[in-house]
């Protein structure tokens, strides 16, 4: 929900921040100091003894306790997350983000210790071409670019309506109307050459994108063929729910959630420890399987 000046946040943004990070640090690591607060977010021990003393006050009452042999905070027996999910992804992408942070500013101190993470490859996407295309798609306007591809490398001019930019995970891509090829189609943003240009107003949007407003569900379940102790296992690997994991995702999101999931398009691989699950529901996936769009 949009901050306005009738329904102000209740908790300043930089503090929610810090909360969020009390409450994560230690409930995941089971000990939060100052010093925690100093190194990650470049205050004083003062304030950040404030800001806990302020966390343990207003925000979470009874969710920290200090222990004098941890010289810290730990948290209580009755927990119960106050700003945050209390999942372990939000721990998992803190650290993910600090290890990022980490090695473009390697002064700072970000309490990464123990933590090793993979980093995909950095695309090459200049500001000069990402500012054109975000304020296309904001204003609805077209967009004259050269675009290359594998199908074809030699740079080609193209008028695009972007509506979407998208992550897949590994990479940036906009969604956007190509009047070329009059379809909606992804376009990975590391193939655009040179500034695009923007033009007038187009008629086209995200309304008329059927593929992208139409949200189907991926019933992903243990390969069958598994015995049913390894079954189990994998079911509790993906946090299965009745033996079945449902994903709901945009129609035009179905290629790249399967390829985050590592399982293969085709209905059955030869081994079934090879990616271990599949996708019950296929037949109804199908039409978002091999899109061009």
């Amino acid at each position: 929900m949009t901050a306005t000046h009738s329904h102000p946040w209740p908790i300043r943004w930089d503090l929610l921040v810090r909360y969020r990070y009390i409450e994560t640090i230690a409930l995941w690591e089971g000990r939060l100091t100052t010093r925690h607060l100093c190194e990650t977010f470049g205050i004083g021990r003062q304030q950040a003894s404030k800001d806990i003393n302020r966390y343990i006050r207003d925000i979470g009452p009874g969710n920290l306790v200090y222990d004098t042999s941890l010289k810290g905070y730990m948290p209580a027996a009755e927990f119960r997350p106050r700003v945050t999910e209390g999942v372990a992804d939000e721990y998992l992408h803190l650290m993910a983000r600090n290890n990022e942070l980490s090695n473009v500013f390697e002064s700072l101190a970000l309490n990464v210790a123990n933590i090793e993470v993979l980093r995909v490859p950095v695309r090459d996407v200049r500001p000069e071409v990402l500012r054109p295309i975000m304020q296309a798609a904001r204003q609805r306007k077209r967009l004259e670019v050269d675009y290359v591809s594998l199908h074809n490398p030699d740079r080609e001019g193209r008028i695009i309506v972007p509506h979407t930019l998208v992550f897949t995970g590994l990479r940036w891509h906009v969604r956007a109307w190509c009047e070329k090829n009059q379809a909606y189609r992804d376009f990975v943003l590391s193939r655009f050459r040179d500034i695009p240009e923007i033009l007038d107003d187009s008629r086209q949007g995200v309304e008329q994108d059927d593929d992208w407003n139409t949200h189907v569900t991926l019933r992903v379940v243990p390969d069958p063929r598994l015995h049913p102790a390894q079954q189990q296992v994998v079911a509790t690997d993906y946090g299965m729910q009745d033996g079945a994991l449902d994903i709901t995702v945009r129609g035009r999101l179905v290629p790249y959630a399967l390829k985050l999931l590592h399982i293969d398009p085709e209905p059955t691989l030869a081994d079934p420890m090879a990616q271990q699950i599949v996708v019950e529901n296929r037949a109804q996936l199908a039409p978002w399987l091999f899109s061009a769009g």
